[in-house]
């Protein structure tokens, strides 16, 4: 990796912003993963993955117009490419954070238990989700933006 993409990557404006979208998109992924699992009674992993999809989907939007609002065209097409290699590259951090979740929630014997119900299925994901941000942060950084290539 060259000097200029460390940089890039190094840029502390740049990561704060990524964390703090990732703490907007940590709080929709745990929101669906609690109405689904508590409310409706979805089972867990289905649940954990809409959350991440919903966490996607907002994360990539604010992405697109604050994080990286610099980078990359304008126009319908561009945009859509992006949002498809988003997905491609978040595609490796949710596989991460679903792993981890699994084996918090299916193979460890946690529990937490509040009024009478278990709720470590919610507590287990923002450890989940902290896991697979620095991978998504690293792609996300050289592939969907190619903060690299700044001038």
């Amino acid at each position: 990796m060259s000097g200029s993409s460390l940089d890039a990557l190094a840029s502390r404006a740049r990561f704060g912003k990524f964390v703090s979208v990732g703490v907007v998109g940590a709080i929709s992924d745990n929101l669906v993963l609690t109405v689904l699992g508590l409310g409706i009674g979805i089972p867990e992993m289905a649940a954990k993955a809409a959350g991440i999809e919903t966490a996607i989907l907002v994360m990539f939007l604010v992405n697109e117009h604050w994080t990286f609002a610099d980078q990359g065209t304008g126009g319908t097409l561009p945009f859509a490419r992006r949002l498809g290699k988003s997905h491609l590259v978040r595609a490796g951090g949710s596989s991460i954070q679903l792993v981890v979740y699994w084996v918090l929630t299916q193979r460890l014997t946690f529990e937490l238990n509040l009024f009478g119900t278990d709720l470590w299925f919610i507590a287990a994901s923002p450890v989940a989700i902290g896991v697979a941000m620095s991978v998504n942060y690293v792609f996300e950084s050289l592939f969907t933006w190619q903060v690299h290539t700044e001038s």
